[in-house]
């Protein structure tokens, strides 16, 4: 059995690196692009804003689950200095194996597509571009590392980005 820190000081150590990182991805860097004042409707759509407030709508609570589940099934933090000491595997875990990602990048390509942003757009991609090398170069050798074969079947069971519902028997 793992190691269990107390709850308090893993929801203080999450709360202190969500304030530091994704806030500063989520909410600093757009509004410096934006200051949250809207632009032309991309491609011309107003359709685009709508899509855009959808995506937002469904990247907060993604996100929120992440981090609940990280604290208190996965006993652990989003920061790499304090991770989890259990596989996270319910609740969006059991959709996508990078659900904190998606959720951010959700957030980020809402605001784009909300404020008629080319540049945040551009945010986005590059912030998935940077998500996708630390996943592959650190995350999953970490992961297999700390939890062999569980987290292999876990990674063989469900996808890394485009979140699919679960099939059958996971983990």
């Amino acid at each position: 059995m793992s190691e269990r820190r107390p709850t308090l000081h893993l929801w203080l150590g999450t709360l202190l690196f969500v304030a530091i990182l994704p806030a500063t991805l989520i909410g600093w860097v757009p509004f410096w692009i934006t200051r949250w004042e809207m632009g032309p409707p991309l491609l011309g759509l107003g359709a685009t804003r709508w899509l855009g407030a959808l995506l937002i709508a469904a990247g907060l609570p993604v996100f929120a689950d992440f981090l609940w589940r990280f604290v208190q099934e996965g006993h652990g933090t989003p920061a790499p200095v304090a991770p989890p000491t259990e596989l996270v595997v319910r609740g969006t875990f059991r959709w996508v194996r990078n659900p904190g990602y998606v959720g951010v990048l959700a957030l980020v390509t809402g605001q784009a597509l909300l404020f008629g942003s080319a540049t945040v757009l551009r945010w986005a991609a590059a912030l998935w571009l940077a998500f996708h090398l630390f996943v592959v170069l650190y995350e999953e050798p970490d992961l297999r590392r700390r939890f062999g074969a569980s987290y292999e079947a876990y990674r063989r069971a469900v996808p890394r980005w485009i979140p699919r519902p679960p099939r059958g028997r996971q983990p």
